[in-house]
């Protein structure tokens, strides 16, 4: 049996869209591995498996080139609005569920305007069903809540923002 290049390219993408990480095949005197490289970081990395092809010495095969990415972000659009006014934000220590109250019932810890002081604690983040407590860090007036309560935040996001003038 005589493998042609258009079973090479089913055996690729087939590889590449399953947990399958090495496969060979032997037939005759030829012999197919396809080996998939580990995952990266990078979600276009290690998409495509690399091939080793045994005897006879077949011609390279080319792969279609990945799609092109968006351009990244400049830092002036990914700035938080209000960060260059001297503005300080109050930023998510983890990954979790944003609450500005202790209780859907209770009143919010801080409000627009309020001032608050270091150590004061100025919203909760559930992780894994753990209730976290979050002291500012920095003493000012509150003027801007950046997340609706309830909504999901990353590491880092801005929660509020807060001008240490007062």
């Amino acid at each position: 049996m005589k493998i042609d290049f258009d079973q090479i390219r089913e055996l690729l993408a087939v590889v590449s869209q399953t947990d399958i990480t090495e496969l060979t095949i032997e037939s005759g005197d030829q012999k197919i591995t396809v080996k998939k490289a580990a995952p990266a970081v990078s979600p276009t990395a290690g998409d495509i498996p690399s091939l080793t092809i045994g005897a006879p010495i077949l011609p390279p095969l080319s792969l279609p080139a990945p799609a092109p990415q968006a351009q990244a972000e400049t830092p002036e659009e990914k700035a938080e609005p209000g960060l260059s006014n001297g503005l300080i934000p109050i930023t998510s220590p983890m990954v979790g569920t944003f609450y500005r109250a202790p209780s859907p019932s209770a009143p919010s810890f801080v409000e627009l305007g309020d001032f608050v002081n270091v150590g004061q604690t100025v919203c909760i983040i559930e992780a894994m069903k753990l209730m976290n407590d979050l002291p500012s860090e920095v003493s000012g007036r509150i003027v801007r809540v950046c997340v609706d309560s309830g909504t999901t935040v990353e590491y880092g996001q801005p929660l509020f923002l807060v001008d240490p003038k007062g």
